[in-house]
């Protein structure tokens, strides 16, 4: 058993496609096959399924994969800490977020640590928040940001900083009027535009309607399901409906008076963001150097807040 087969391994496991993992490691496809067929007979087991063109893990290969990430990983370790000693780190850090954190959170962090670590790359990936859980779980996701705490026995979450959903409408009649806080009612009988099913927005909105007022997301005249918050912004600019939405991602918006933002008297709509990872799976030190760099982001920020 070998790196090269190991990575092999890991790479088909993460894209379930022996072409795929070949390009991710700029091997060629009989290379990689070649890898996998070597360590198979080495461990004497069957690792990937490979039925109808569909490649999973089989039971050894799930028992095996942790063990080759920890196992890639402390490599990867030891010739981080000999890039530091020599003064130069390279790499690339691959993270998936949910929406608010990919448009409003993410970019202005890894911009601060770019300038520490120029030769770092990044490929950020647009998921929704049990998107993000269920990649991590399946090995497709190392790491990610999100709005939603879904709790698992094998996922480990790090609190970095709060938010509040709030009513999004046009700056028009009759909202102009409004006071800055409403209450619910008002605004039952009026068109909404929803995130999508798995939206970490949608599903804090749907649990404190249906927890704390007995009522259903599906009692409200829903005119559209739009994934792409940047979409439901220009949409009630518009006048189609009217939306619930982050209030980082409507903070310019609402700064020059192009919509109207409102607290509802009688929800609490406040949540936080996360960042969440697996707990049995040991980071690559360069993903350990940047999760250390969150966090300390979010306790800068905090105390900037105070």
């Amino acid at each position: 058993m070998d790196f090269k087969q190991l990575e092999s391994f890991v790479a088909i496991a993460k894209y379930k496609s022996f072409s795929k993992a070949a390009d991710s490691l700029f091997l060629t496809q009989p290379t990689i096959s070649s890898h996998i067929i070597n360590l198979e007979k080495e461990l004497n087991t069957t690792l990937i399924n490979r039925v109808n063109k569909k490649i999973s893990l089989t039971h050894a290969g799930e028992i095996l994969y942790d063990y080759a990430v920890n196992i890639i990983n402390l490599k990867d370790h030891a010739k981080f800490k000999l890039g530091e000693f020599k003064g130069k780190i390279i790499g690339s850090i691959e993270i998936a977020c949910s929406t608010i954190p990919e448009q409003y959170i993410i970019p202005d962090i890894i911009s601060q640590f770019h300038q520490l670590y120029p030769d770092v790359h990044f490929n950020m990936m647009h998921y929704d928040s049990e998107q993000v859980v269920e990649g991590i779980l399946s090995g497709d996701v190392d790491f990610g940001m999100v709005g939603a705490k879904l709790p698992h026995n094998q996922l480990t979450y790090m609190e970095l900083t709060h938010d509040e959903i709030v009513l999004v409408t046009p700056n028009t009649e009759p909202y102009t009027s409004f006071d800055s806080t409403i209450n619910l009612e008002s605004i039952l009988d009026k068109v909404f535009i929803f995130r999508e099913k798995g939206s970490g927005t949608r599903a804090l909105l749907e649990s404190t309607l249906e927890n704390h007022f007995n009522t259903s997301a599906n009692d409200l005249n829903i005119v559209a399901y739009i994934e792409n918050t940047e979409a439901i912004k220009q949409c009630v600019r518009k006048g189609l409906g009217i939306s619930f939405l982050s209030k980082r991602a409507v903070e310019e918006e609402a700064r020059f008076n192009l919509l109207k933002t409102f607290k509802i008297r009688e929800l609490d709509l406040q949540r936080k963001f996360y960042l969440v990872c697996h707990k049995y799976r040991s980071p690559s030190p360069l993903e350990t150097a940047f999760q250390k760099f969150v966090h300390q982001y979010f306790l800068l920020d905090t105390v900037t807040d105070d």
